[in-house]
């Protein structure tokens, strides 16, 4: 099966590129180009396609985009609660919307979500493999992963955080922190390594894993699971040594004919923005950067999302192509509705 990238090498426009250059008001050589180099990605699979997916690109010589995270948890949130996150955050100005439920009725609450959404929609697989296996992360085989992977992309899911690029030799060096690992994903891969004293088995099936996106054309969304939980761990020797592998994940990621994107950290000093920016797109061969915030302050409870915001611009105007938001309560609980209309609006204007 063909995707966006392979179609754009093979130097065809496809509808979903015509959109986008409408909508960016580009010329659709430049998106043609763009895509076909890897330096942009169009997030839409083949089953959201036949939808209501409003095609989206994601990459420098586009808008900056903005992400709003919504999904309910095991004590809260139902299918109505969760569309109603759904249509606050496109109403706001929500470029794309990833669904991290964790808690019951995961299925039902995602088909409904992506057959309502006209933005183009992530998740996080490792979230409901999880959840299927009771919550034992040791339990899991790589042919869990593959499954869950597959899964999700025949309902439709459009783009993946999946970690492939925390290694077995690195997670010595998060010892050194002052927060250790943060990243949910990230710290399931490195307890499974740790419990069975083996390399990342999603880095070991990045080939299968390949296969599957390839044939509904969902895009990598490489996640960083060694992201700095706070500014004192920030740009060390931990978080540029995954970036390093991400940056290889990329390359093969584009040689087997996948989207790529590549995640960015969640917490930087100011001063250290922009080389973030510029290293991640040296290393990664200028696949859009999709960056949490950044925050530059650890924890402002209650405005988590005016802190964030002030590195999401910083980091947009650097090169980053999609910013995550931040909720204003982002360290102290699920957001509510007003949390997702805050955290949105916030971040449109930092793009």
């Amino acid at each position: 099966m063909s995707t966006q990238l392979l179609r754009a090498q093979a130097g065809e426009v496809t509808p979903e590129m015509r959109f986008v250059a409408q909508r960016e008001q580009l010329p659709t050589e430049v998106i043609l180009t763009e895509v076909a180099s890897g330096r942009m990605v169009i997030p839409a699979n083949k089953v959201h396609l036949t939808g209501r997916l409003e095609p989206m690109g994601i990459g420098i010589a586009a808008k900056c985009k903005i992400n709003a995270n919504i999904g309910n948890s095991a004590v809260t949130s139902n299918v109505e609660e969760e569309l109603s996150k759904l249509h606050a955050a496109v109403h706001f100005g929500a470029d794309t919307v990833m669904d991290l439920s964790t808690g019951k009725d995961i299925d039902n609450i995602r088909r409904k979500i992506i057959e309502m959404s006209p933005v183009p929609i992530g998740t996080v697989p490792i979230y409901q493999m999880l959840e299927e296996l009771g919550g034992n992360i040791e339990d899991m085989r790589p042919q869990h992963f593959l499954d869950m992977v597959e899964h999700q992309a025949k309902q439709g899911v459009d783009y993946m955080t999946i970690h492939c690029g925390v290694k077995l030799e690195h997670l010595h060096l998060t010892t050194k922190r002052v927060t250790g690992i943060v990243s949910r994903g990230g710290s399931l891969i490195a307890k499974w390594m740790v419990a069975h004293r083996k390399q990342n088995p999603l880095y070991e099936a990045f080939n299968d894993l390949c296969d599957i996106m390839r044939e509904y054309d969902v895009t990598w969304s490489l996640g960083d699971g060694l992201r700095p939980r706070s500014i004192a761990d920030g740009s060390d020797e931990a978080q540029f040594a995954e970036l390093d592998v991400l940056g290889e994940l990329t390359h093969r990621g584009q040689q087997n004919g996948t989207q790529v994107m590549v995640e960015g950290p969640g917490h930087i000093p100011m001063h250290q923005i922009q080389m973030n920016i510029e290293r991640q797109i040296e290393v990664c061969g200028g696949a859009p950067f999709y960056v949490l915030g950044p925050l530059v302050t650890d924890i402002a409870p209650g405005y988590d999302h005016i802190t964030s915001a002030i590195g999401a611009s910083l980091a947009g105007w650097h090169g980053a192509a999609m910013l995550c938001y931040v909720t204003p309560k982002e360290h102290l609980g699920l957001p509510n509705l007003d949390d997702v209309k805050q955290g949105v609006i916030a971040y449109k204007i930092a793009a």
